[in-house]
C-alpha cells in the first residue's frame, strides 16, 4: 500500500505506449504492474477491468502477486446492495445546458456497468472506486417513494417535470427485486405529476400499465438510450444492459401502449459507433420513436482512464484514432466540462456529427413536434387528516 499515489499515472503511461504501436506488450505490462488490473476471472460480465482507489482517499491500494498464487483466494466481483437513507429524494440543479431542474435517482451505482458512464466518479463520495465498485457495490433507496410523497405534499410546491434515469438507470437489474422505481411511479401517478424517464433497460415494459395511464393525461414520456446495433460492441461496452434488439422491442411496446417514446443516441463514440447514427435513428423510427437526441462521449475524471483501458483491451487497433477524435472535440483534452460544450463537443468533427444527426432526424420525420408534459393537473391526493380539517 503506497501513500498519495496518483491513480491516473499508470493509464497515462499506457496511453503513451499505445500511441507507439496500439495494444503493445509494454502497455499490457504497465497497466498490470500498476496494481489497478483485476484478475479477469473475477470480473466476468463487467466492463471495467480496473478498480482504482477513490480520488478522495488518502491511500491507494494495489493488488500485487506475491508468488504464492493468492489471487485464487479472491472471490469474483458479485453485486452487493446496501441501503441508503437520504433525507430527501428530489435533486435540484440549475445547469444551463439541460432541460430539467429536478431529478430522482432511486439507486447509486449501476449494475449495467457501461464503461463510459459519466456517473462513475460519484462513487468516490462513498469512499469507493469508480471502476468495478461502481458496477458491483450498489446503494438502494427504499424510502424513495415516501420521501417523494412528503416533498410533493409540501405547501407551495410548484410542479415541473421530474427526470429519472439521468444519472444511474432506474431499471437496472436490481430493480426487479427492489421495485423502488415502481413505487416512485405510483406516487407520481397519485399526484398527477409529470415524469420523464431515460433508460437502456427492457424492464421499463413492466410498468407500461402505470405509464400508459399517465401518458393519456400527458404526464409521462420515456427515452430509450441507444448506443450501437452491434451486439459485440454492446456486450463489452454495456455488459449488463439490455441488448440493442431488446431496447427496440421496449420502444415498440411503449409506443403501442400510447406512451411518447424518444431515442437518445448516447453516447456517440467517435471512431467506434458514430458511423451508426443514421441506422440507429432509422431503427428507432421504425420502433415508434417520434423524437431523438444525442450526446457525445464524455470522459470526466476517473471515466477517462477506465474507458481508455477498455479501448486498449477490446479495440487496440482503433485506440489512436478514437482518442484523437475525442480530443479534437474537447480542445485537445480528454474532456471539457464547459457549459454548452460538454454534451455536444466543439470543432469540425463535432459539427459534422451534429449535422449528420439533424439531416437524418429530418429525413425520418423525427422531432417535428415536441411532447410537452402537463403540470396543470398536479393535485396532492386528499388524506384523512386534510379531510378532517374541513370540519
Amino acid at each position: 500500500m503506497a501513500a498519495n499515489t496518483l491513480n491516473m499515472e499508470p493509464i497515462a503511461r499506457a496511453d503513451i505506449a499505445a500511441f507507439t504501436g496500439g495494444r503493445s506488450a509494454m502497455a499490457n505490462q504497465i497497466v498490470e504492474q500498476s496494481g489497478m488490473r483485476v484478475d479477469p476471472a473475477r470480473m466476468r460480465g463487467r466492463a471495467a477491468a480496473v478498480n482504482p482507489s477513490g480520488r478522495f482517499e488518502r491511500f491507494t491500494r494495489h493488488i500485487i502477486d506475491d508468488g504464492w498464487e493468492s489471487f485464487e483466494d479472491l472471490a469474483p466481483f458479485r453485486t452487493e446492495v446496501q441501503v441508503e437513507k437520504p433525507r430527501t429524494i428530489v435533486t435540484r440543479n440549475d445547469s444551463p445546458d439541460i432541460s430539467f431542474d429536478r431529478s430522482i435517482n432511486p439507486y447509486r451505482g449501476c449494475e449495467h456497468g457501461c464503461v463510459y458512464c459519466f456517473a462513475r466518479p460519484t462513487h468516490a463520495f462513498m469512499g469507493m472506486s469508480a471502476g468495478l465498485d461502481f458496477e458491483s457495490k450498489l446503494f438502494a433507496k427504499p424510502d424513495a417513494a415516501k420521501l417523494l410523497e412528503r416533498e410533493l405534499s409540501k405547501d407551495g410546491y410548484q410542479p415541473r417535470t421530474i427526470a429519472i434515469g439521468t444519472n444511474t438507470d432506474p431499471y437496472q437489474p436490481i430493480e426487479r427485486e427492489w421495485r423502488i422505481m415502481r413505487q416512485v411511479l405510483e406516487v407520481l401517478e397519485a399526484f398527477n405529476h409529470p415524469v420523464g424517464i431515460v433508460t437502456k433497460s427492457a424492464l421499463v415494459m413492466r410498468d407500461v400499465d402505470i405509464l400508459s395511464r399517465m401518458a393519456k393525461k400527458g404526464l409521462a414520456k420515456v427515452a430509450l438510450s441507444l448506443t450501437t446495433l452491434d451486439r459485440k460492441i454492446a456486450r463489452t461496452m454495456e455488459p449488463r444492459a439490455a441488448t440493442p434488439t431488446r431496447r427496440l422491442e421496449a420502444m415498440r411496446a411503449l409506443s403501442q401502449a400510447g406512451i411518447p417514446v424518444s431515442a437518445m443516441i448516447a453516447p456517440v463514440v467517435p471512431g467506434l459507433t458514430d458511423a451508426e447514427i443514421e441506422r440507429l435513428l432509422e431503427s428507432a423510427t421504425a420502433a415508434g420513436a417520434r423524437e431523438a437526441g444525442y450526446i457525445i462521449l464524455r470522459l470526466p475524471l476517473e471515466v477517462s482512464p477506465i474507458f481508455k483501458d477498455w479501448l486498449l483491451r477490446h479495440y487496440p487497433d482503433r485506440y489512436r484514432h478514437v482518442m484523437s477524435l475525442i480530443r479534437s472535440m474537447r480542445g485537445g483534452k480528454d474532456y471539457d466540462a464547459e457549459w454548452g460544450k460538454r454534451m455536444k463537443g466543439a470543432g469540425p468533427y463535432a459539427w459534422q456529427i451534429g449535422r449528420r444527426f439533424e439531416i437524418a432526424a429530418r429525413r425520418f420525420g423525427l422531432n417535428t413536434e415536441k411532447v410537452r408534459l402537463r403540470t396543470d393537473l398536479f393535485s396532492p391526493p386528499e388524506t384523512a387528516g386534510k379531510q378532517l380539517a374541513l370540519f
